[in-house]
């Protein structure tokens, strides 16, 4: 098939209608339903009444709880209805804090004033609700030293205790031993 002919929905009227996400008005098949909304009294109503209620105060009718038993349908604006649902996600999505993971390095020779150093600076990171992954660099031949690394990152987890919680304790991958600490629920 030619995908240049007049029967290809993509090239005819450019993209395809999105299926709406509730079904409105007519769309509905249940034979009763329970209907809410500001201006109806709450009960359970045969759908041809429910419809002729929408059309009598000019709105829409629609099914917000499709898996209820009746389903249950608010007479409503479906517009503006959908206006209110993006604009609420769109909110609390801009509220909600998103988690860094901020890292802190080491070498198995670093010293105790250091690891302190750098505690102070995860514990700011911890406060401030981020994750910290602290890992032991090796290089060269100081992979001998991997028991070092790991006494080097519990120890620096230990220092922490009181502001954040073991994630993921020390593993070995390649030249890098991880560690991962995550703020303590209050």
């Amino acid at each position: 098939m030619n995908p240049n002919s007049r029967n290809n929905p993509r090239k005819a009227g450019g993209p395809a209608k999105k299926e709406p996400e509730h079904l409105i008005n007519e769309n509905i098949k249940h034979p009763e339903v329970r209907l809410v909304g500001d201006n109806v009294k709450p009960g359970i109503y045969p759908i041809r009444k429910a419809y002729e209620l929408a059309m009598e105060q000019g709105l829409d009718l629609v099914e917000i709880a499709p898996t209820a038993n009746p389903p249950v349908c608010r007479i409503i604006d479906y517009n503006k209805f959908l206006y209110e649902k993006k604009r609420k996600e769109k909110e609390i999505k801009a509220h909600a804090k998103k988690v860094e993971v901020k890292e802190i390095r080491f070498t198995p020779t670093t010293d105790d004033h250091d690891v302190e150093f750098k505690a102070r600076h995860a514990e700011n990171f911890i406060k401030e609700g981020n994750k910290v992954r602290a890992y032991v660099m090796f290089r060269g031949r100081s992979i001998i030293f991997k028991e070092q690394g790991e006494l080097l990152l519990l120890k620096f987890a230990d220092r922490l205790k009181e502001v954040a919680v073991v994630e993921q304790l020390p593993v070995l991958e390649g030249k890098r031993m991880f560690m991962t600490l995550a703020p303590k629920k209050k």
